[in-house]
């Protein structure tokens, strides 16, 4: 059983594996090679990987039976893996057929760790909020740099500062790590959430919440805990509320995401002219077309004076971090592919798990989202 560990096409600076998930992975039974380079942009060498074990080859993934990445095999990288060989990343499959079918095609057998279920057998598998919960952290980070204030209220002999006031807008992951981060440096932190039960959560977090609590909003989410999508009368009552709301902000933080839909418009180009010069928003929603009305993938838009932060893959801007989680999903979900007794892949096609996450197999997309459809 050999485990291929893939270096990534630029800019992806994270990694599949870490030197600790290599022990493990060899004391499965595997053999595990890791592509040249692979680690360094997350700071991990290559002599790194050899003193845990693994081998570090050039071609490391001619042979493999399991190739790791972090994205979906792209710009024919798939024409190196073997026929059969299990692919385990995440795929962003949601409106991106034609590489599903060249995976299909390739004859490999791809699993989307995005795809994980949520119960909880897998949450040590789950790769979105793993990496969620980092970007929640960063877009704070992010904030307060471009923000030219101090956030915690300080008190001093020439005056007092005034606390900044961060705006949460989703509370999913990556909103609740945004506003205890917001909290752990002395912001004073609202949040909102069109999901009944993020109320709890964010008043535990000590921020306050804000949201029309009509009936509407009561049935607003998903027996698999996701965001249902809102009638537009419920988004402009909601759109009037934090429009006031959003004028006496410092810094805003929008996180909104609906799977396999385009990113929900949760600001406005009026909104952003409301808010004071000198103030901030950071939209994670970029990669889907962004919350925020207005947003630059991978820049620092100056609106007026109001700066619009569109980072994409802003768990990537904590490679070393994001890595070492991303790593230990990997790990958790590849044993579940192992027969611990005989030390040989084993996958069990009935397990729930592995259900929700395979893509392709034998030549052909097997789940059920995203089959191609039939012509008419």
């Amino acid at each position: 059983m050999r485990i291929a560990v893939a270096r990534e096409i630029d800019p992806e600076p994270r990694v599949a594996a870490t030197p600790d998930t290599v022990k493990k992975l060899a004391a499965l039974g595997a053999e595990v090679v890791v592509e040249q380079g692979a680690g360094l942009k997350s700071g991990v060498l290559d002599t790194d990987y050899s003193a845990a074990g693994a081998t570090v080859s050039q071609n490391a993934v001619g042979d493999a039976d399991v190739v790791l990445k972090v994205r979906r095999p792209a710009n024919g990288e798939v024409a190196a893996y073997k026929s059969g060989a299990l692919v385990i990343a995440i795929m962003d499959p949601y409106g991106n057929e034609a590489a599903l079918a060249e995976l299909a095609n390739a004859g490999v057998t791809a699993f989307a760790m995005e795809l994980m279920p949520r119960i909880t057998r897998a949450q040590s598998m789950d790769v979105l909020s793993s990496q969620a919960n980092l970007a929640g952290y960063r877009a704070v980070i992010d904030g307060a740099a471009d923000y030219g204030r101090a956030l915690p209220m300080m008190m001093t002999a020439a005056g007092t500062v005034p606390a900044t006031k961060v705006f949460v807008m989703g509370a999913g992951v990556a909103g609740l790590q945004a506003i205890a981060t917001a909290r752990r440096l002395g912001a004073i932190v609202t949040a909102t959430d069109v999901r009944p039960a993020a109320k709890e959560q964010v008043e535990s977090l000590g921020a306050k919440f804000i949201a029309v609590e009509d009936e509407e909003f009561k049935q607003a989410e998903t027996a698999a805990g996701y965001a249902k999508e809102m009638s537009k009368e419920y988004q402009a009552k909601q759109a009037a509320l934090v429009a006031e709301h959003i004028k006496k902000q410092d810094i805003v933080i929008t996180t909104a995401l609906i799977p396999g839909r385009p990113a929900p418009r949760l600001i406005s180009a009026a909104m952003v002219q409301s808010m004071r010069p000198g103030s901030v928003i950071v939209d994670l929603a970029v990669e889907r077309g962004g919350n925020v009305e207005g947003v630059q993938p991978d820049a620092v838009t100056d609106v007026n004076g109001v700066k619009i932060v569109g980072y994409r893959n802003v768990p990537g801007r904590l490679a070393a971090s994001a890595s070492s989680l991303y790593a230990r999903n990997l790990l958790n979900f590849v044993e579940l592919l192992i027969d611990k007794k005989t030390k040989t892949l084993a996958v069990n096609w009935d397990d729930e798990i592995v259900k929700a996450t395979a893509l392709t197999r034998d030549g052909a997309v097997v789940h059920p989202n995203f089959q191609p459809k039939p012509a008419a």
